[in-house]
């Protein structure tokens, strides 16, 4: 009943995305400029790490539209709490998990589409990465979106407006942007700023796809990224899930 309720959510949804393809292409619009604008500055700077610019830059890309994505998605539920659409959902036996996971995973399906556009894009621009760490890559993404996305759809249950639900996420994304090392290493920073990093979860993401995208598949970076990346998950997920089952109960 899990896979049925999740299937019938997760379609209901999907629908709506793909029919608004100019939505669809307006949520790569940033990081595609982040590309075009920023990237060839970067070419031929040393970097600090391995591989070309290009393999340090996309991979912060394409968490960056995750990250920023998946954290607004809350909008949505905001809304159909206002039309009752979501309470005329719990009202019903589906699945409290259902409700959540068939969300999370249209999220994640819009943004890897997105992702694949971005590398096709930086590809055209100069990108060489082997195949296997292009795709990991997207599993990271499906990952960062699937736990982000869970904790904006579980903060959106618990505030009333979009005015008090803006200004929290914006205190989450622009720390997290500037200190996992989105667009350039932590590394070229002072050493604070490189420990103070650690802190943050998505910067062992943004690590592992980097080796990824070498073609290093079994060092420390991406153990810790794997492991980062499965465990946000779980734990946004069994959060999210709780706040469906509960929230105006």
């Amino acid at each position: 009943m899990l896979l049925h309720d999740t299937a019938i959510i997760y379609g209901r949804y999907l629908r709506q995305s793909l029919r608004s393809r100019f939505a669809l292409l307006f949520g790569v619009l940033m990081p595609f400029l982040y590309l075009v604008f920023f990237g060839p500055l970067l070419t031929g700077l040393p970097l600090g790490g391995r591989g070309s610019s290009w393999q340090v830059l996309v991979p912060g890309l394409l968490l960056q539209l995750g990250l920023f994505g998946a954290l607004f998605a809350g909008f949505m539920i905001i809304l159909e709490n206002g039309q009752g659409v979501v309470e005329r959902m719990r009202v019903t036996p589906v699945s409290r998990l259902a409700l959540l996971l068939g969300r999370v995973l249209r999220e994640a399906t819009v943004f890897v589409l997105q992702a694949v556009l971005l590398v096709l894009a930086a590809l055209a621009m100069g990108l060489r990465a082997p195949l296997i760490g292009i795709v990991i890559g997207f599993a990271f993404v499906a990952l960062l979106t699937v736990s982000l996305a869970s904790l904006s759809y579980a903060l959106a249950m618990k505030v009333r407006t979009p005015q008090e639900f803006g200004p929290l996420v914006n205190a989450v994304s622009m720390p997290s942007m500037l200190l996992s090392g989105l667009m350039l290493p932590m590394t070229l920073g002072p050493r604070w700023l490189d420990v103070l990093s650690h802190f943050m979860p998505f910067r062992y993401l943004v690590d592992a796809m980097r080796d990824a995208y070498v073609g290093a598949y079994t060092t420390d970076h991406m153990l810790y990224g794997v492991l980062v990346a499965v465990g946000f998950a779980v734990l946004a997920v069994t959060v999210g899930t709780r706040v469906f089952r509960t929230a105006g109960a």
